[in-house]
């Protein structure tokens, strides 16, 4: 749902989908001394305000490489359900900046557990079904599975140790 800031700039939730196209142009119109801006109007010094950025979809996280995999809903039961040893899964979406913390604590873990346990990645705006699954409704969250059952989970930003802690007691327990 859009908002708007005390002097009437147009905000929208990363949820929004709103029906205001990238050509729409605000411009300041005066009303009683207050600024406010009304959509169709080029400012007098020529400059426009748009309401949002084009829309453009973000493929690719980081610019560096992965060293956590990346696991789709028709790789879920594979990678994932059928893993032999711990499988640590993060639930990301590409417009969430605290998951891109947790990508790079993913991928510290793949690289220091390679072999001991699996590391993946699912964005839930690309399969939401899995998500819905396993009741995300917020990223990021790290789910730990061992023998293709949930078995521990890190709800938002935690350092490195919460991740470490919970594959430890997994890897006990084999």
């Amino acid at each position: 749902m859009a908002s708007s800031t005390p002097l009437g700039f147009p905000l929208c939730s990363l949820h929004s989908r709103s029906s205001i196209s990238t050509s729409s142009v605000l411009s300041p119109v005066s009303s009683s001394g207050a600024i406010s801006f009304s959509l169709g109007l080029r400012s007098p010094s020529g400059i426009r305000f748009y309401a949002q950025p084009p829309r453009r979809r973000v493929i690719a996280m980081a610019t560096r490489q992965l060293r956590a995999s990346i696991v789709t809903k028709g790789s879920w039961d594979k990678l994932i359900l059928d893993s032999e040893v711990p499988v640590l899964v993060e639930f990301y979406a590409s417009w969430c900046g605290p998951c891109r913390v947790v990508q790079g604590i993913m991928d510290e873990i793949a690289e220091e557990y390679n072999g001991k346990i699996g590391c993946f990645v699912l964005n839930t705006d690309d399969d939401s079904e899995v998500a819905e699954d396993y009741e995300i409704k917020a990223v990021p969250v790290v789910l730990l599975f061992k023998n293709g059952k949930e078995c521990d989970s890190v709800v938002g930003i935690m350092p490195k140790d919460f991740y470490v802690a919970a594959i430890s007691r997994a890897i006990e327990t084999s």
